[in-house]
């Protein structure tokens, strides 16, 4: 038998705190490649400003070096991530959750029939026979590389709802001091044209309903939610507003008993359910649908929602505030690669006929139901003015990339670089996401791409002076800087996320410290231009997943979300609509980049 899940958590290795003459002298270096003399000239000065002996930064970074050694504090990252997270203002729709496309093709997918109902049933047996593992503590450590990895983030799976709050959000979940343990519910909640209902998974003596049980209950659900809600009364579109604004929403929302009757079922339910009455045109239009979709058919909130279209075709929707991208891919990894009848012999799945089904009412007054109506009609505004697209390479992967003598992932960025400037004519700041989970409480790192080695390798590339060898010289230096930089970030050796907590903490408890004066450092060119992105960047590499997607970061940038496994390469692309016409030369002179790039390397491989 192996080890409980929990077992090493609190055994693994603490996130390094950098000094703070580290991170400033690292954080220098950085930006330097995106400022002209003069910026770079005003940021150094900051920083000066920054390591003088009476700078507020030296009482900051000394209160979060207290709050390190605090007994049950895991990370000195531990306040920065609810910051991070929980104190965006904005809507969380589209901004911040991102989702997952699942093959059709994947052992669960063929133990069931292509039916709606049989394959979103086939996830919800999978799903409840993950949580009972996970509550026995039964699912395995992950492991990477030899090193194991954090796994806090899976007690976030089931029962997780973020909360709207002012001035921050908060989060209802199991294993706190509100909810000690895990998850008690039996029930999940299942929309479907707007209409959501409880619907229990799991038996009142604890064995979990078979697959045949589930299919029986969601196939009741579509005949009982056949009609479409109107759009002022699904009260799912309220998660999309800016996150103050829902706060107040739903505040009022829960003085009347029903309504927190139904925000009680859904909070607690151990997830989403989102049944589809269409099937997708093509896999951008699926994309799309699980990054939005229709609002009134969701609930932005929820950690977990399966979305399953008409015709079986199924992804995940994940808010991002307790769970990355890696936690979640070993989890859908987990459901996708065994048959339902797998699932459901472990979990001791029993016949006990239809579930309990119930609709989840609210009751909407003439305010609730204008707010429902504006909300409705802004993020269908908003989602209409995101552009996005797929690029795909059938011939090119991991494999390839290996006999070519580069990394992967630097093979990926030096494209991404080359096909931006093409496009855009500039190189800007782009950021991409370095997982540290074999840390304590570990999430991710931001990791800032462009490098000295990046701006030769661009003026080589553009030169045509400069020969093939000269070129290929260029890229290899520019791919050995790439990956030294991401090995800084798996060791904690970034400078952002420790400069930007010390202006959190100001924030936070500033005052109370003595250090109130404003710090010059976080208005310089550096500080602005190099978190300001051009590009954000992120991989999930399963070979269940074809696509992965979230939103645009910034009104100029293309958020680029890809799947990079031996034999291809997907990506999801997303921006603006005001500058998609750039989105789409970029991504043509993606697909001319890595053809010349690949061509460049193999020619002397």
């Amino acid at each position: 038998m192996s080890e409980p899940t929990f077992a090493h958590d609190d055994q693994l290795p603490r996130v390094p705190l950098p000094t703070l003459e580290d991170s400033c002298t690292r954080f220098l270096h950085w930006c330097a490649p995106l400022l002209t003399s003069d910026d770079y000239a005003a940021t150094a000065a900051a920083v000066e400003l920054m390591l003088r002996p009476d700078s507020p930064a030296r009482t900051l970074h000394a209160d979060l070096q207290r709050f390190d050694s605090e007994p049950d504090v895991d990370s000195w990252l531990d306040e920065f991530w609810p910051s991070r997270y929980l104190g965006r203002r904005d809507r969380i729709a589209l901004n911040a959750n991102f989702f997952f496309l699942f093959r059709d093709d994947t052992v669960l997918a063929e133990s069931t029939a292509a039916d709606q109902a049989d394959r979103a049933a086939a996830l919800v047996t999978a799903a409840v026979n993950y949580k009972l593992l996970l509550d026995a503590e039964e699912i395995p450590a992950v492991t990477s590389r030899g090193q194991r990895l954090n796994m806090a983030q899976n007690k976030f799976l089931f029962s997780e709802t973020r909360i709207p709050g002012d001035p921050q959000d908060s989060v209802r979940v199991p294993y706190s001091a509100d909810w000690p343990g895990p998850s008690r519910a039996r029930h999940i909640v299942v929309c479907y044209r707007g209409n959501m209902f409880r619907m229990d998974v799991i038996g009142p003596a604890g064995t979990p309903y078979t697959p045949g049980d589930i299919a029986d209950g969601l196939r009741a659900i579509k005949k009982a939610g056949a009609r479409r809600v109107p759009v002022n009364a699904s009260a799912g579109h309220l998660t999309t507003m800016a996150r103050a604004d829902w706060a107040a929403i739903r505040t009022t929302l829960r003085a009347a008993p029903v309504n927190a009757t139904a925000l009680d079922t859904i909070e607690t339910a151990l997830f989403f359910i989102c049944l589809e009455d269409f099937a997708p045109r093509d896999a951008l239009h699926a994309c799309d649908q699980l990054l939005h979709g229709d609002s009134g058919n969701r609930w932005f909130d929820k950690a977990v929602s399966f979305i399953v279209f008409a015709d079986g075709q199924a992804g995940i929707n994940v808010e991002h505030c307790g769970l990355d991208g890696t936690t979640i891919l070993s989890f859908v990894d987990a459901l996708l690669e065994n048959p339902v009848g797998d699932h459901a012999s472990r979990s001791g799945a029993q016949p006990q006929g239809m579930p309990g089904i119930e609709p989840v009412v609210f009751a909407l007054d003439t305010d609730h139901k204008r707010e429902v109506a504006t909300a409705a009609a802004s993020f269908a505004q908003y989602a209409a003015d995101t552009a996005t697209a797929t690029v795909s390479f059938d011939t090119f992967g991991t494999t390839r990339a290996k006999q070519l003598g580069i990394s992967p992932d630097a093979f990926a960025q030096l494209s991404y670089q080359l096909a931006h400037q093409r496009s855009k004519g500039m190189i800007g700041a782009t950021y991409e996401s370095i997982a540290t989970r074999h840390f304590r409480n570990g999430r991710t790192e931001a990791m800032r791409v462009v490098t000295p080695e990046i701006l030769d390798f661009i003026a080589a590339m553009e030169d045509p002076a400069v020969d093939a060898d000269g070129r290929r010289q260029a890229l290899r230096a520019a791919a050995d800087a790439h990956v030294a930089r991401a090995k800084e970030c798996q060791r904690g050796e970034a400078p952002e996320q420790h400069l930007w907590e010390l202006q959190l903490i100001q924030r936070r408890r500033g005052e109370q410290l003595g250090a109130t004066e404003p710090m010059p450092f976080y208005d310089s060119p550096g500080w602005r231009i190099s978190r300001d992105d051009y590009l954000s960047t992120s991989s999930a590499p399963s070979v269940n997943i074809r696509y992965f997607g979230f939103g645009s970061t910034s009104p100029k940038c293309i958020g680029i979300a890809y799947v990079m496994l031996p034999d291809r390469w997907n990506l999801y692309l997303a921006t603006p609509k005001s500058v998609a016409a750039q989105m789409h030369t970029f991504a043509d002179n993606l697909q001319a980049a890595v053809d010349e790039l690949a061509e460049l390397l193999a020619s002397r491989a």
